[in-house]
């Protein structure tokens, strides 16, 4: 098989034309860490499909110039990592009704010309904690670190949709916080769900943290080495789960849960559910889970 590079560039892909060398890719900044090739190709080879996934590199300023070339070319579909997921609705002919619900997008279809949007991430997320926890999503008291990003946007609404009791959103700047909390209120059915949602002051984290059941951190905290948690250590305890949506490093989060007695999971299982439901937008056809999960072994 030809040899590509690790991560494309913008700077290329204004070369690729009508023939790229890559029929589908994962468009971030950064991007070099992400996992989803691997997957992504065992899934292609499995249905002995001739297409290339790979990386590109795309910085914000760049976004708007790589979906027009993308767009243009032969390309099946891509998806979208940090910094992208919010950014790229102005950009869109049509978006999942899902997706536009969610206020975020992380999978783009390119059928005739046309710009698609969806979001996989929400329930990808939802099939990952009842997989890596034996417990639906639904039924647990959640807290979400990171809220104001799309990924914890996402899932926010995920968490919504599912009818957890209570949804306690945790973000740095609070503002967004109270944005996000004002549209759970208003998805179609939450009263009746009964679904309570707190944006605690800084002071009343802790206390929160205690009746907490499950952690999701959707933050980017924890991709570098060196980054601090997010939660200070006397807020982890034996009997939460914890879900790190990080999965290319073992993060300060994941570590200080475990020592605590929590029960802990990376975001590898979201990210594989995230890409089936992608894989199934962009083909139609059921996503071999079993072996883009042994990919990302």
């Amino acid at each position: 098989m030809k040899q590509f590079p690790e991560v494309f560039t913008v700077e290329e892909l204004r070369e690729w034309e009508k023939e790229p060398p890559l029929h589908l890719a994962v468009l971030g900044d950064p991007v070099a860490h992400s996992a989803s090739p691997q997957m992504h190709m065992a899934a292609l080879k499995e249905y002995s499909m001739p297409f290339v996934y790979g990386r590109i590199l795309v910085k914000p300023h760049e976004l708007p110039e790589a979906v027009a070339l993308l767009r243009k070319t032969s390309f099946i579909g891509v998806n979208l990592t940090i910094p992208h997921k919010t950014a790229v609705l102005p950009l869109l002919d049509s978006i999942a009704d899902h997706a536009r619900c969610m206020g975020a997008v992380n999978t783009l279809k390119f059928p005739a010309g046309k710009t698609e949007g969806f979001n996989t991430d929400g329930p990808g997320l939802a099939r990952a904690v009842a997989e890596a926890f034996g417990v639906p999503l639904g039924k647990l008291r959640v807290m979400i670190v990171g809220a104001g990003g799309g990924a914890g946007r996402a899932i926010a609404l995920q968490c919504a949709m599912e009818g957890c009791p209570s949804i306690m959103l945790i973000n740095r700047t609070r503002s967004k916080a109270h944005e996000l909390a004002e549209d759970i209120r208003r998805l179609p059915g939450a009263k009746s769900r009964a679904i309570r949602v707190e944006v605690p002051e800084q002071a009343e984290i802790g206390d929160y943290s205690a009746a907490t059941e499950l952690i999701l951190q959707c933050s980017s905290l924890g991709m570098k080495e060196g980054d601090p948690s997010p939660l200070p250590r006397e807020f982890l305890h034996g009997g939460q789960l914890v879900y790190d949506t990080i999965y290319s490093r073992r993060t300060r989060l994941i570590s200080e849960a475990s020592a605590a007695g929590a029960q802990t999971a990376d975001g590898r299982a979201m990210l594989l559910h995230q890409g089936a439901l992608a894989f199934e937008i962009w083909f139609g056809k059921p996503a071999p889970v079993e072996a883009m999960r042994a990919a990302l072994q």
